[in-house]
């Protein structure tokens, strides 16, 4: 089975990127992505397949995954009938912007943690309500917060792994074809992330792939689990989350449309989608959460 090299929808300058699937069934094509994951089922079944090892998942599994270990959840469906899918993943490049940091003494237990885990592990059941409070604390924090969360998750996964199996046997050095399997993909991605804050086409994207419109869909779906359209949408929404969050003195509208958003009605649809409540319920959670700390 043919491994697609996938890319994670995160915004320039992140460290990590926590995403929260809703859908029909989880993403069913066999990929690896340069980020290490970690992924809570909480709604849905089936069979994870990691490398050539397969293993059952249900609701409430969370299992860590390498960083470029090829896997893929496949869904299954009782009675002929698809249930909704639903997760919470959280994304780290161990040799991105967090290499300097796992690079320091203080925290060589941690960069230990990642080097003798690339094969992954599940989560024991015992620990399933310690892991995902420190999931929802995570996802629930912005900004300098959401880095203490994450590194405090890992501790905690570093000492559950010493009593857990890797999901698959040792593997030897991931080697990437950067013409075939990663290189188109991510030359779309940073255009994108490039241009975003422009009036930006499917078509115009199409054309800098050099694909069809849609050749350049399929393309797009197979490789980020997602359309152009809702990655673009995610692109977006995250740089409005990030200017509400420096207190801006600009409006929300003026934001919007700064980052791409051409229509107000159609930026408060796509963000209550996204985050799960309006702009304004956004703000007002942050500064409850940032002066609850201070």
């Amino acid at each position: 089975m043919k491994t697609l090299q996938f890319n994670v929808p995160c915004m320039q300058g992140q460290s990590l990127t926590v995403q929260e699937d809703i859908l029909e069934t989880f993403y069913p094509h066999l990929h690896r992505h340069q980020e290490a994951q970690l992924m809570w089922i909480i709604k849905g079944k089936g069979i994870l397949i990691v490398e050539d090892t397969l293993h059952p998942f249900k609701e409430n599994d969370i299992f860590f995954l390498g960083a470029n270990q090829p896997h893929v959840f496949k869904s299954s469906s009782q009675d002929g009938f698809s249930n909704e899918s639903r997760s919470i993943s959280i994304f780290f490049d161990p040799n991105g912007k967090l290499k300097l940091m796992f690079s320091l003494e203080e925290f060589e237990s941690l960069n230990q943690f990642i080097y003798n885990n690339s094969c992954g592990f599940k989560i024991p059941d015992e620990y399933f309500m310690q892991i995902s409070e420190r999931i929802l604390q995570l996802k629930s924090s912005d900004q300098m917060d959401k880095l203490m969360h994450f590194f405090y998750l890992l501790r905690s996964l570093a000492t559950i792994s010493r009593d857990t199996d890797p999901l698959c046997a040792e593997r030897g050095e991931v080697i990437l074809d950067p013409i075939h399997s990663s290189n188109r993909i991510d030359l779309i991605c940073n255009y994108i992330k490039e241009n975003y804050k422009h009036d930006l086409s499917l078509e115009d994207v199409a054309d800098h792939a050099n694909l069809t419109p849609q050749a350049f869909c399929r393309f797009f779906k197979k490789h980020c689990g997602v359309t152009f359209v809702a990655y673009l949408n995610r692109i977006r929404v995250k740089e409005v989350c990030n200017q509400l969050n420096e207190d801006h003195l600009d409006s929300v509208s003026f934001i919007a449309y700064s980052c791409g958003f051409n229509s107000i009605t159609n930026f408060n649809r796509v963000f209550k989608q996204i985050i799960g409540c309006n702009p304004k319920e956004y703000v007002q959670h942050y500064k409850q959460t940032l002066y609850s700390v201070i």
